[in-house]
């Protein structure tokens, strides 16, 4: 190896972008935690039926993007995709069906072997919100107006587009599977080979494919719409006036859909137009049926994950870290007094460090770089004397303030 760097589709985060990231987190877990929400932490590995079982074995994740290898115990093991799967496996595992509704948030990476574009990277951070055990259409409302309020306190509500849809109950998505079939059916001669392969597994997940010529046939394909009954079709109105009521903006986009068959009901998508083509920073739906799959009780659920680089690159949230105080000790007894004084300034919330390297010309040009506010002298004379100098870096003034009002100088910005 010439040189040290990032595995491909990994980086290094630090800074401003650290600071941002931090920053949507702290606002998701705020406005989350208003919500009732409580944390869950996850492993950031499951055993690989975990995944495999609800999102199939020919979906692209578990055939070409997931991380799974061997332990040395010899068991299957994946890294985390996504969230959802392993929240719910911890529901059905810790018995949490005991204490519904369960109102669930988490963050942290996850891991896709996929082409790294903008946003995006093979680790990737993710903040997830679930809400189990409520089948109510006032539900999905809540969680939706969750979202928007984080967008909203994040400064990205007109900055993002609320996409929406249905997808029915299982019986409407089992009519608009044989319809679609049957559509599909017609131009199979036009179809891309992934599509083919998922018209006897999965039609639906043609409706996501990629491929210009799929594109040109999913166009003119049926709409969800025409294949809902009534319970699927009411669901959906009370959604969307529950949106109206609490002031949600939405536009319905009958073409979203979830080719996964625990999906049921609302899918939606928060979209920009300012990440370029991989717009989506925040998108969830309903999974009535993922839970039973997994094993566990028949369980309703939604819920949603939202992308922390995304999101972070759009918000700029980090707030630019308050300057530091330099303390410049002069002399081995002067070295021990500096952590005292350190210590007592970062009691009122100061940020600190010393500088120890170097006369004092090059420390407090160092300072400058480091655009600290002030500069706190120890040398001989101060520690005689029971006082520091203290140095105003924007001004260049300075005087002598005792050991005991130091804190209330630094503090009063004088």
């Amino acid at each position: 190896m010439s040189k040290l760097q990032p595995v491909r589709g990994t980086r290094d985060i630090y800074g401003a972008e650290a600071r941002n990231m931090a920053a949507v987190v702290e606002t998701f877990r705020r406005v989350a935690g208003s919500y009732g929400f409580e944390d869950i932490a996850t492993p950031i590995f499951e055993f690989t039926e975990v995944y495999k079982r609800p999102l199939g074995e020919a979906s692209d994740i578990v055939s070409k993007e997931m991380y799974t290898f061997e332990d040395r115990g010899g068991e299957d093991i994946t890294l985390r995709p996504e969230f959802t799967a392993g929240v719910c496996r911890s529901f059905i595992s810790e018995g949490m069906q005991q204490n519904l509704p369960c109102r669930l948030m988490s963050n942290g990476p996850a891991f896709r072997y996929e082409r790294p574009q903008k946003g995006r990277y093979r680790q990737f951070h993710q903040i997830n919100a679930e809400l189990l055990g409520q089948d109510a259409p006032e539900a999905d409302v809540d969680i939706i107006a969750m979202a928007w309020r984080l967008l909203g306190e994040l400064g990205l509500a007109d900055k993002v587009v609320l996409e929406l849809n249905t997808l029915g109950d299982k019986e409407s998505r089992a009519t608009y599977r044989e319809t679609l079939v049957r559509y599909f059916e017609d131009h199979k001669g036009g179809l891309s080979e992934d599509s083919l392969r998922r018209l006897s597994s999965n039609p639906l997940r043609i409706l996501d494919s990629k491929d210009d010529a799929d594109k040109k046939i999913v166009a003119t394909a049926p709409l969800m719409s025409d294949c809902l009954n009534e319970a699927s079709r009411s669901f959906f109105e009370r959604v969307k006036a529950g949106l109206e009521a609490v002031g949600v903006p939405y536009v319905h986009n009958e073409r979203l859909v979830r080719g996964m068959d625990y999906y049921t009901h609302t899918a939606f998508e928060f979209v920009t137009t300012e990440l370029g083509a991989q717009g989506t920073v925040l998108a969830g739906g309903r999974y009535d049926g993922l839970i039973e799959q997994l094993g566990g009780p028949a369980t309703p659920g939604i819920g949603w994950a939202g992308g922390i680089e995304r999101l972070a690159m759009l918000s700029k949230a980090g707030k630019t870290p308050a300057r530091p105080i330099i303390i410049m000790p002069m002399g081995e007894a002067a070295t021990l007094k500096a952590f005292e004084i350190a210590e007592d300034l970062r009691g009122i919330g100061a940020i600190v460090t010393s500088d120890r390297g170097g006369n004092l010309k090059k420390r407090l040009n160092r300072a400058n770089k480091a655009r600290a506010r002030f500069a706190v002298i120890i040398g001989e004379d101060e520690l005689s004397g029971g006082v520091v100098t203290l140095k105003d870096l924007d001004n260049g003034e300075q005087r002598q303030v005792s050991f005991a009002d130091l804190a209330h100088s630094v503090k009063a910005g004088v």
